[in-house]
């Protein structure tokens, strides 16, 4: 098996076996970054298995994570990595750290209003506005407009990791407006004409996605700059578990990491990890 990924949990390349019908009913919980690519591969999958059951929610990825701790998931959808002190309690649960696996890459991306003239920011310049430190598009290169800055709930991944990658562990301004979810964020920022939120790439409908600058270059977050980590702001999308799959769990996740899986995480607007 190949062991990869994150260092200090376990992590397996799943093989593909073949996908016969299989009895019960597997729980997956977490990103709502996630939601939308999980529940098509649940569709595609019940579809060969009409026996299995595969339940989708969200709630945010600490939500799901924190559902692996006491053992009310079988799947956790995660938008980031695991903290330690949740990896610690799952080991405490099953006597074994949590496997990690990456099912798919995301870009977290800014939106604005498809009005706004502003093409790329860089982080420096995110996080100035996130910071509250900016407030009036003028400072970066809009209009002379107050900035409307979207956010996300701290139970989020997203919200976890534009503080940590964006905003560098500080705390967001209070102006900036917690949404529950990244279809919330996109339609605010939809109906505002000076707003500003973020999400993964495969929300990005009805507004401008910003690209992000480094150095002389902008850099969107289209397939092969998040796949070769050029994006500045790439990302893994992973599935964790309390112990290492078995029966139907690890069915679905082989699924997921087939090529017909991956092939959908092409569909939703995220990016394969093969």
């Amino acid at each position: 098996m190949k062991k990869t990924l994150l260092s200090g949990f376990v992590a397996f390349g799943l093989a593909v076996l073949p996908l016969t019908a299989q009895a019960g009913t597997v729980t997956v919980k977490g990103s709502d970054t996630m939601v939308i690519l999980a529940q098509r591969w649940a569709e595609a999958f019940m579809k060969k298995n009409p026996a299995t059951k595969i339940q989708v929610t969200g709630g945010g990825s600490g939500t799901g994570l924190a559902a692996l701790q006491n053992g009310t998931t079988d799947i956790a959808m995660s938008s980031r990595e695991i903290k330690e002190a949740e990896a610690a309690k799952i080991r405490a649960r099953n006597n074994a750290p949590p496997t990690a696996l990456s099912v798919a890459k995301d870009g977290v991306t800014f939106y604005v209003n498809e009005t706004n003239k502003v093409e790329a920011l860089t982080v420096e310049q995110l996080k100035a506005i996130y910071l509250g430190d900016t407030t009036n598009w003028k400072d970066v290169g809009g209009q002379d407009a107050p900035i409307v800055p979207y956010s996300r709930e701290n139970s989020s991944g997203t919200y976890v990791f534009v503080k940590d990658h964006v905003l560098g562990g500080e705390d967001f301004a209070p102006e900036a407006q917690t949404l529950p979810g990244t279809a919330a964020v996109v339609n605010a920022v939809a109906k505002e004409k000076n707003g500003i939120g973020y999400g993964g790439a495969a929300y990005g409908k009805g507004i401008k996605e910003l690209k992000v600058k480094k150095g002389h270059e902008a850099i969107a977050p289209s397939a092969e700059n998040v796949k070769s980590g050029k994006y500045p702001l790439s990302r893994d999308l992973f599935f964790y578990l309390g112990k290492a799959p078995s029966g139907e769990v690890k069915a679905f996740i082989d699924f997921a990491l087939s090529a017909e899986g991956q092939a959908i995480v092409t569909q939703v607007g995220y990016f394969p990890v093969k």
